[in-house]
């Protein structure tokens, strides 16, 4: 069997390892530059590699192919394998296949990555042999191939979930669905929708499926679609019918196989109202595996938080410096400023993915003192906000935007990174960009 990896990051050499371990015959292209560390582990194991382009001979005479999440199907190489009528699916795809692991499956538009550590933390602490994976650290297929861990949580982005055929996680978790990526779905919002909900295609009435109740597109999906899997909703404002979890008098209420589970929210580590949802899908999937009580109380009151999403960075002379460059579109910001209790200066712009700036009117109005952008073309950011702050400024570099942010905050403000867009134009990631913001604030 010949398999072929489109792709030489972590989630194709990872498939790579797992593939040559089970007998295919394995290479791997990538139309870009291979890293180093990774050339270096596909010639440790003996598996043939290219990059910088993609030679048809070696490709089109596949088995099977894994396309890395980061290609999309219109490229010209993916279409010549439809044509052909070779099978190309996802890293989560064709690892599946070589484990027993139970895996919980997590996407949503945003709190994908804190809702997929937070429930990796309650089920390490709950003394589950728990890895975590997909968007994540490891990829999932290295992981199996080193025979690592009885359950798993995956991140699974709209792109992973595209490349599905008959996976099936035992617990999904939809967080919540907004607008994103919708260039890479012919800019229909539906056939994103879709694609998030592949998570529970396969799912049987042995099966769960976790989702906010309270999300519009995920309520009408389930409305006008049926499923097999036993629907488990959280909400801020609404009573489950039987399962489920729910805010009331400043609890968190979640009720799972008849045992319920309560705990005040001001003792949850993360703040924000995104944050007391994502406590709810986090402790309605320990309820189900059997976590104690009194662990995922502990849990929840000591997670660290992710890196790049809201995370305080340095208070310097009374103004608090936040980093959230993970909030690459309009929905995620939404929650930063939503949870912004002081006069906030906002660092925002890059590579726009077809955002909507509307929604965050209200809170711009009544939050945002000033806007710093930065990113190569601002003019949609400008045109859309320019009424309704006082201070608008564009920059080109990190330093220069966290400078300006100085001596524009005064004590008792807050300086936000909270880009709503990707970070392509200037930064090699919204990592790096992460990461330059916070080096900046550190030389002040």
């Amino acid at each position: 069997m010949r398999l072929v990896i489109l792709g030489g990051g972590e989630s194709g050499v990872g498939t790579a390892i797992l593939g040559k371990k089970n007998g295919y015959e394995v290479f791997v292209s990538d139309y870009g530059k291979i890293k180093e560390n990774y050339t270096a582990v596909l010639a440790l194991n003996g598996i043939d590699w290219e990059d910088e382009k993609h030679t048809e001979a070696l490709i089109l005479n596949a088995d099977v192919v894994m396309k890395s999440p980061g290609i999309p199907d219109k490229a010209p190489i993916v279409q010549k394998l439809i044509e052909k009528g070779i099978s190309v699916i996802s890293e989560i795809e064709f690892a599946i296949q070589f484990t027993d692991a139970v895996t919980i499956g997590i996407t949503g538009s945003n709190g994908k990555t804190t809702t997929t550590l937070l429930v990796h933390h309650l089920l390490k602490q709950g003394g589950l042999n728990v890895g975590v994976a997909g968007n994540i650290g490891k990829s999932f297929a290295w992981q199996v191939a080193e025979n690592k861990h009885d359950v798993y949580v995956l991140e699974l982005s709209s792109f992973q979930l595209d490349g599905i055929i008959n996976y099936r996680p035992h617990i999904a978790i939809i967080t919540n669905i907004s607008p994103d990526h919708l260039d890479r779905y012919d800019y229909d919002y539906n056939l994103y929708i879709e694609s998030k909900f592949r998570i529970t295609k396969n799912q049987t009435e042995s099966d769960y499926l976790i989702y906010d109740n309270e999300d519009e597109a995920i309520q009408n999906w389930l409305k006008n679609n049926k499923i097999k899997a036993n629907k488990i909703p959280f909400s801020l404002t609404t009573k489950p019918e039987k399962e489920g979890a729910f805010l009331e008098d400043n609890n968190i209420n979640s009720t799972i196989n008849n045992e319920q589970f309560t705990m005040p929210i001001n003792e949850i580590a993360l703040e924000g109202k995104h944050n007391i949802k994502n406590a709810m899908a986090a402790t309605a999937v320990s309820q189900l595996l059997n976590i104690r009580k009194q662990t995922i109380r502990e849990s929840l009151t000591n997670f660290q938080g992710v890196e790049h999403r809201l995370e305080k960075v340095l208070k310097i002379q009374g103004v608090q410096y936040i980093n959230d460059s993970k909030a690459t579109n309009v929905n995620s910001v939404f929650y930063a400023l939503d949870s912004m209790t002081s006069p906030t200066v906002w660092i925002v712009g890059g590579v726009d993915k077809g955002n909507d700036y509307d929604e965050l009117m209200p809170l711009v109005r009544e939050k945002v003192k000033a806007i710093i952008c930065l990113g190569v073309d601002n003019n949609k950011i400008i045109n859309s906000f320019n009424n309704v702050v006082d201070i608008m400024v564009e920059t080109s570099s990190m330093s220069e935007a966290v400078e300006i942010a100085r001596r524009i905050a005064e004590k008792g403000d807050s300086v936000l990174l909270s880009p709503a867009c990707a970070s392509f134009d200037l930064f090699e990631s919204y990592e790096d960009r992460g990461k330059q913001f916070k080096q900046a604030v550190f030389n002040l």
